[in-house]
């Protein structure tokens, strides 16, 4: 376009004001003269608004022409660009392209084609849903695209207007490629830890035991081999491995089965070795993906070990977990923690005690348990009940006539908040979820929280507590609990309610000594058997009504078999008591001979609570866990708003997937 040196015209009709303003003034001495002036100023009025007109006229020809040149200049960029760019209809109708478009597709007849035909996977609707401005990524032949889009409104004026969408097409190819291999370099941080080192060591004869742990540093080495890491032994029991992301995919898809290859050696060790793993990734440094792993390590050994926990920034992959956790039977955590516990008590004002939501009889003995403890110490205590339920009714009950002193001491969760001193103590029994402890509120409002629990870790987990004593390998917390009163005092003293509650709890969570039991929990039976728990008046709160029983008649009479060994029932009727007989029923269904694991469905409260039971093969906790849910290897739970159809639809692609993820290892 050429610069024509053309300016709009000045204005000059000030000029003639003045020279009007001097005719009158010369009109009032000089009349003759002032009429000369007078014909004079007319025609300049007159010349001026001649030349005037001509020039608009030359500056609207002007304008036009430079517009038609900007349009020429326009529609030259838009078929010359340097990227391809495609015009369609509001359908996806391509209407327009320019030849670096036609090169990406490599067709040639491609007008009045839908978009959705050249390029698969392009997602129409997402484009007319986001905003202006925004862009979509595409894979295609091979290269990464980002294409930018805008709809624009032509015929604006006219009847047919209509709205056609322009794509511009970025090759980011180069960028992903560098974006994923700066992904594929970042350095993975992964922890190893033998679980049961010292059980496996004093349990071999002292010829192998040093073959054994060759064995099992030699297989960690050839395992980092293999991915072109490397491993350092910092620790008898512990090992630091140091691999790039590009192989992380790799163990994941093999589904870390260093855990198999560790406890299959049988080198003279008289129990399987099993292994803990936490993978720390994507961390902005190294320092942060150890964080990472140091996170995953804790939440692998709290779930009871034999597993891997991936932590990538804010989300959490898990891997085996499938075996019982193995009992500890060195007792000298537990009296660290009786002690560690009878300072917390000593040096607070008060202090609170709550289980879980719908509170069981693990949850409440475990609850009476601590009780005693703070009662030993003499401090106040107080145990925090939302209510009584059908779980725990016969408990309660025998507590109001054997033991009434303790209704002083139970409170609801709104009296707790308001009894919260500056320092207060809270223990947190049978549960370490924040969401579902009795009362979540008193969580933000205490700072010292002591957390005694039996399940394996979750992803959820109560915050910075001041003392933790979570064992997986425990039946019950109510072990737990025996454990820590029998290192509280020289000569533990209970009385016959205290001993039987927390014999309940045990009872119930091992259904009847058969299941999660180990040497330690007989241990603590005998410490309360010796108390004073009387093992008839136990049987007799597990007593159910007549209703009750014929509501798990019907449950276990509709069940259904699934994958040839999983049973899956469900409880239409509503009632208080769903949760216990849901639980009773799956424990009923694992005596049918073939059934390796059980889920009961039941309706509480607008949400489906669904139980799950196994003999140990199968574990119910880590198909639950995929539903948000968890619990342990053979007893876990979840609920979940949805209806019981839809709840029962997703727990079977649950279990199908935890057996596909079986079948590939």
């Amino acid at each position: 376009m050429q610069d024509r040196g053309f300016s709009k015209p000045p204005n000059k009709t000030r000029y003639l004001w003045i020279i009007g303003i001097l005719v009158i003034i010369l009109a009032i001495y000089e009349p003759v003269l002032s009429f000369i002036g007078g014909i004079l100023l007319a025609y300049l009025i007159y010349d001026n608004w001649k030349y005037s007109h001509i020039q608009e006229e030359e500056w609207s020809k002007f304008i036009e022409s430079y517009t038609e040149e900007f349009d020429s200049a326009t529609k030259h960029a838009v078929f010359n660009m340097p990227f391809p760019l495609t015009i369609m209809e509001i359908d996806g109708t391509v209407s327009w392209y320019n030849t670096k478009f036609l090169n990406i597709v490599e067709k040639k007849d491609i007008l009045n084609k839908n978009i959705k035909n050249l390029i698969p996977g392009f997602n129409l609707e997402e484009v007319l849903k986001k905003e202006k401005g925004s862009f979509l990524e595409i894979n295609f032949k091979k290269k990464e695209y980002k294409v930018f889009f805008n709809i624009v409104e032509v015929n604006k004026t006219a009847r047919d207007a209509k709205k056609i969408i322009m794509l511009y097409w970025i090759d980011n190819t180069s960028f992903s490629y560098l974006k994923e291999r700066y992904s594929d370099e970042k350095l993975v941080v992964c922890l190893a830890y033998i679980d049961n080192y010292d059980e496996v060591k004093s349990s071999t004869d002292d010829v192998n035991r040093p073959i054994v742990l060759a064995e099992i540093d030699k297989k960690l080495n050839s395992y980092a081999n293999e991915v072109c890491g490397f491993t350092r032994k910092y620790e008898n029991d512990k090992y630091l491995i140091i691999f790039e992301n590009k192989y992380l995919r790799q163990i994941e898809t093999r589904r870390f089965d260093i855990l198999d290859d560790i406890r299959e050696i049988n080198l003279g060790n008289k129990i399987p070795i099993t292994l803990s793993i936490g993978v720390g990734t994507n961390g902005k440094n190294p320092i942060e993906s150890y964080n990472y792993a140091k996170a995953a390590i804790d939440i692998a050994l709290g779930r009871g070990g034999d597993q891997a926990v991936v932590k990538k920034i804010d989300k959490l992959d898990f891997y085996g977990g499938k075996t019982k956790a193995v009992e500890k039977r060195n007792k000298v955590r537990a009296r660290v923690i009786s002690y560690a516990l009878r300072q917390l008590i000593d040096q607070s004002e008060n202090v609170f005690v709550m289980g879980h939501k719908q509170a069981d009889m693990d949850s409440f003995g475990a609850s009476i348990g601590v009780m005693k403890a703070i009662e030993i110490r003499g401090k106040k205590g107080y145990m925090i009940l939302e209510g009584v339920n059908p779980s725990i009714i016969n408990i309660y009950d025998k507590m109001k006539k054997e033991q009434p002193e303790y209704l002083d001491r139970i409170i609801t969760p709104d009296e707790a908040l308001e009894k919260v001193e500056k320092n207060s103590l809270l223990v947190v029994v049978d549960n370490h979820r924040p969401n579902y402890t009795a009362a979540p509120k008193l969580l933000d409002k205490i700072e010292k929280v002591v957390l005694i629990d039996h399940h394996r870790r979750g992803v959820d987990f109560i915050k910075d507590p001041v003392l933790l004593y979570l064992e997986s390998y425990a039946s019950s917390t109510c072990e737990l609990v025996t454990e820590i009163l029998f290192y509280m005092t020289d000569k533990l003293e209970l009385t016959n309610f205290e001993a039987d509650a927390l014999l309940a709890g045990i009872t119930v969570d091992t259904k009847n000594f058969t299941f999660q039991t180990g040497v330690r929990t007989f241990e603590a039976a005998s410490i309360l058997k010796r108390a004073g728990a009387d093992t008839t008046s136990v049987r007799q709160l597990f007593r159910d009504d007549f209703k009750t029983f014929i509501k798990k008649a019907e449950v276990i009479k509709d069940t259904s078999i699934i994958f040839n060994n999983i049973a899956i029932a469900k409880l239409n009727s509503v009632s208080e008591d769903s949760t216990l007989i849901a639980a009773q029923s799956a424990n009923e269904l694992l005596t049918i001979s073939g059934i390796e694991a059980s889920f009961v469905l039941a309706k509480i409260n607008g949400r489906i609570h669904i139980s799950g039971r196994s003999l140990g093969d199968i574990s119910v906790q880590i198909i639950l866990e995929k539903l948000g849910g968890g619990g342990h290897l053979t007893s876990a739970g979840v609920q979940l708003e949805e209806s019981i159809e839809n709840a029962e639809k997703l727990l079977i692609n649950a279990i199908d997937e935890y057996l596909r993820e079986g079948e590939k290892k």
